[in-house]
C-alpha cells in the first residue's frame, strides 16, 4: 500500500532536515475548489497545504509559477512555494504558512502601495516572445487561460480572454446577442487603450485573494497570473468589494489611475463575469448582457 504522505515527507525532510517529521495535518478554511491544511512539523514549523485529486497537479503547477513570478518582483509579500507534486491519492501544493491578523487602514495602504509597485515592475521577463500573456498557460478558477503572447493588449484581451469565454457560453445567446458580441470584440480598441507599460497582474484579485498577517502585512494568494493592463487588476478589486478607500488612495499615489478607467472597468470585469457564467450558470447572464449593452 502506498503511503499518501510519502512524497510530502520527502519534501519536508529535504527542506527542513532529515530529523523533521510531520506530526499532524489539520484542516483549515480554504477555497471552494481545494482542500486546505496546516501541516504541523516536529520542529514547530507550519506549512500550508492545498490538496485535490491526483489529476489536479497542473492547477498547482500553474499556481506555483504565478506565485513565484509575483514574488520575484520583490514588491509585495507573496508566499514562498515550497514544492508541489502528486501521488496515487492526491495532488498538492506546499506553501509558506501565514499567521492571520486583522485588516486595518495601514494594511490597506500597504496593499495599495505593494500592488502599485508590482504593476510598475518591468514585466518583460515573464512573456518571452511578446508583451502580453505569460510564459505558461494557467487557470481562472477551473477555467483554462490561454496566455500565448501578443504584442497588443487589445488583441490579447479580445482573443485570449473575451472571445474564448463567449464561445464557451454561446448557448446562452440568441442571434442578436451574438451580433452585438462580435461588434464589441471588433470595436474593443474604441473602449480600452494600449497601456504605456505592460504589468504583471495577479489576475483574480478579489477580496478573498489577499491576506493580512499577524504583523499587519498584506500577502497576495491564489493568482491567475499574466502580463496585461494594470487596470484589469484594479477593476477586479471593485467587482465584489473587499478593498477600501485607503487602498485606492495609496495605489493612486504610487501608480496613478487614468481618468478613463471608470468608463472601461466593466469591460475588464466582463471577463470574470463570463467566467462565472461559464462555471456557475445563468444567474450571471443578466450582468453579462447589461455590460454588453453599455458599449454596443
Amino acid at each position: 500500500m502506498i503511503d499518501g504522505n510519502m512524497l510530502i515527507d520527502e519534501i519536508v525532510k529535504r527542506e527542513y532536515g532529515t530529523s523533521i517529521n510531520i506530526l499532524r495535518r489539520v484542516p483549515v478554511s480554504g477555497g471552494d475548489i481545494n482542500r486546505a491544511y496546516a501541516l504541523e512539523l516536529s520542529d514547530g514549523t507550519k506549512i500550508f497545504m492545498k490538496a485535490n485529486s491526483p489529476g489536479s497537479l497542473d492547477f498547482f503547477r500553474t499556481e506555483a509559477e504565478g506565485l513565484a513570478s509575483m514574488r520575484k518582483t520583490a514588491t509585495i509579500k507573496v508566499p514562498r512555494v515550497i514544492d508541489f507534486g502528486a501521488d496515487e491519492s492526491e495532488s498538492f501544493l506546499l506553501l509558506e504558512y501565514i499567521e492571520l491578523g486583522g485588516r486595518s487602514r495601514s494594511s490597506s495602504e500597504k496593499l495599495g502601495v505593494g500592488l502599485a509597485a508590482m504593476h510598475l515592475h518591468d514585466a518583460s521577463e515573464f512573456v518571452p516572445g511578446g508583451k502580453y500573456g505569460f510564459y505558461t498557460n494557467n487557470y481562472a478558477g477551473s477555467t483554462p487561460q490561454d496566455n500565448s503572447p501578443e504584442d497588443s493588449w487589445i488583441d490579447f484581451f479580445a482573443n485570449k480572454r473575451l472571445r474564448p469565454l463567449f464561445e464557451k457560453t454561446a448557448h446562452y445567446y440568441d442571434k442578436e446577442d451574438k451580433k452585438r458580441i462580435e461588434k464589441l470584440i471588433d470595436d474593443l480598441g474604441r473602449f480600452i487603450p494600449e497601456p504605456e507599460n505592460p504589468s504583471i497582474l495577479h489576475g483574480d484579485l478579489w477580496g478573498g485573494n489577499y491576506m493580512i498577517d499577524a504583523a499587519g502585512e498584506p500577502w497576495l494568494i491564489d493568482p491567475a497570473t499574466y502580463v496585461g493592463h494594470a487596470e484589469a487588476d484594479l477593476a477586479m478589486t471593485e467587482l465584489f468589494g473587499g478593498f477600501d478607500s485607503a487602498f485606492y488612495d495609496a495605489y493612486m499615489e504610487i501608480a496613478g489611475i487614468d481618468a478613463g478607467y471608470k468608463g472601461r472597468k466593466d469591460l475588464y470585469n466582463l471577463y470574470h463575469i463570463l467566467n462565472h457564467l461559464n462555471l456557475f450558470g445563468s444567474g450571471y447572464l443578466y450582468s453579462v448582457k447589461s455590460i454588453i449593452s453599455r458599449y454596443v
